[in-house]
């Protein structure tokens, strides 16, 4: 038995992996390319929220958006900081990468339109971070990253549930329903590409062989639509997707991938796409891609070169 199948069938047996010295090298690339995606996204999803936080209608809401924002940067320190464990450099990946190199959801490269879009940011797209996290945290072989995971878990919750009570205050308003379903309309399937490429195309998947995640993108996705649709249609907010009773499972509405319109923030449900368009879509980045990177490497930058005109 080669060294690959012998540690894949080790930590399908519950082992768990300490250190370096336990992995080969495709565990190691794998974990690093998987804390690579979750530091990126958790660093990124605050320039977003921070587009709005001006807007907070109450002292008590711009507390709470503080709050996610410090769990958010916290959660990116985390990934970071296993990555540096694991032998990356991880102020070049910080503050010396490209924008477009950058690895967080398409989703994160847009700023948002008003305090309603930063609930709806909160209740699909944590709840996604929740879903992914949460199976990680369930299923990892990964000792270190476990571990972490037991503080990112609750607090991924607390966010989730924070945009649910303001989408549920906000469609309780005549004048700001309208504005909840227009947040909705963009952000869900936003929500369902953070998952990745469908099963069917995906012919291996080291994430799932060493045990670094324990369910497939599709049922990940399917975990989130069981929550996600529900608490929709509990406060009257309409979505793309429903539970078929026949197939036991939520299905689409809409084509799935499909174009989209990164100008007005909408889908061309008349325009079915393909995964591999969309993945092209997302390495081409969004709109606020530079503008979110750039912010925060800048402080970085204007410290080394003050560090430069001292010399």
């Amino acid at each position: 038995m080669d060294q690959a199948t012998l540690l894949k069938e080790k930590v399908q047996n519950g082992f768990i992996v300490e250190g370096i010295d336990d992995m080969n090298e495709e565990y190691l690339n794998a974990l690093k390319q998987t804390l690579t995606i979750v530091g990126d996204t958790e660093l990124l999803s605050v320039p977003p929220l921070l587009t709005v936080y001006d807007q907070a209608p109450t002292l008590n809401s711009k507390i709470t958006a503080l709050a996610i924002m410090q769990d958010e940067i916290g959660h990116a320190h985390i990934a970071y900081r296993l990555l540096k464990d694991l032998g990356e450099d991880v102020d070049q990946l910080l503050y010396e990468r490209e924008p477009h190199c950058w690895k967080n959801p398409y989703a994160f490269d847009f700023e948002l339109s008003n305090w309603i879009e930063l609930g709806v940011f909160n209740a699909f797209f944590d709840r996604a971070g929740y879903t992914l996290l949460g199976d990680a945290f369930e299923h990892t072989s990964y000792g270190p990253w476990k571990r972490a995971l037991v503080k990112v878990d609750k607090e991924e919750l607390f966010h989730l549930r924070n945009g649910e009570i303001i989408m549920r205050t906000a469609m309780q308003d005549p004048n700001l329903r309208e504005e909840v379903q227009k947040a909705v309309d963009w952000m869900f399937l936003m929500a369902l590409e953070f998952f990745g490429v469908e099963d069917r195309l995906k012919s291996r998947s080291a994430q799932l062989e060493y045990r670094l995640k324990g369910r497939t993108n599709d049922e990940l996705r399917q975990k989130w639509l069981s929550t996600a649709v529900p608490f929709c249609e509990s406060i009257g907010v309409k979505v793309p997707a429903h539970y078929d009773e026949e197939q036991q499972k939520y299905v689409l509405d809409v084509p799935f991938p499909c174009k989209f319109d990164p100008v007005n923030k909408k889908w061309l449900f008349d325009q079915p796409d393909t995964w591999d368009n969309v993945i092209k879509r997302f390495k081409q980045r969004g709109p606020k891609n530079k503008e979110f990177v750039e912010r925060i490497q800048r402080g970085a930058k204007e410290l080394e070169q003050l560090r430069k005109e001292a010399v």
